[in-house]
């Protein structure tokens, strides 16, 4: 008789490859663009989530990103507050923000695109 085999050991699981150039951009774009489509903070959140470690620039727009969507949801948050307690006077600084927060994304989409690192210029920086 054979002496029977051990169980194979849990062996840990294999590196993931880094993402090539073309899908890291690829991504970096994406991931400015998703949030004006209407899934705001959780785009940036999942790809920076799930790729992260398979390529730096991506992974350095997603948390720019991901900063910008968390500072833009604390001002709508302030700015709905202030516009409830003042009767809707600092209502125009909500539309301000919305605007400038559709044209810093498009910045940010195209510098990505010429595989620039783009730091939006007014965000909290919640996420290293």
């Amino acid at each position: 008789m054979s002496t029977p085999t051990p169980p194979p050991a849990w062996d840990a699981p294999a590196p993931v490859p880094p993402l090539s150039p073309q899908d890291e951009r690829t991504w970096a774009i994406l991931v400015h663009l998703l949030p004006l489509l209407g899934v705001g903070l959780l785009a940036p959140l999942v790809v920076w989530l799930v790729f992260r470690g398979r390529g730096p620039f991506l992974e350095h727009h997603a948390k720019e990103s991901l900063n910008l969507q968390l500072t833009v949801l604390i001002a709508v948050a302030v700015g709905t507050l202030l516009s409830v307690v003042l009767f809707g006077i600092p209502a125009l600084l909500l539309v301000l923000a919305g605007v400038a927060w559709v044209v810093l994304e498009i910045l940010a989409a195209v510098a990505a695109s010429r595989w620039e690192w783009y730091r939006y210029p007014v965000t909290l920086r919640l996420v290293p």
